[in-house]
């Protein structure tokens, strides 16, 4: 062997080498970015499902405000908590 084929396969072996790395650093940054995604749409999802919920709750609290409001023009009906049952007795009742 001469001496340029020594330096060329040195010259090789840490292009080799140094490809390598820059092959697994790419790779543990391209799976470090698919756990990153995979969280987002966790945490997206997440908040849908809570705007969802709100939406029902809101949906909800204006029902019962709306009843609320009614009963405040109506008597209630029976069943719904705004009823109210007469206390006066009947002639003959002890």
């Amino acid at each position: 062997m001469s001496k340029a084929d020594d330096e060329r396969s040195y010259f090789e072996r840490e292009r080799d080498r140094l490809a390598g790395e820059t092959t697994a650093g790419f790779e543990e940054l391209l799976s470090a970015s698919n756990i990153l995604n995979r969280k987002l749409e966790e945490v997206l999802g997440m908040t849908k499902e809570y705007q969802t919920i709100a939406a029902l709750w809101g949906s909800f609290h204006e029902l019962m405000r709306g009843q609320k409001a009614s009963e405040d023009q109506q008597p209630g009906l029976p069943g719904t908590g705004g009823h109210v049952v007469s206390s006066s007795r009947h002639p003959g009742e002890s």
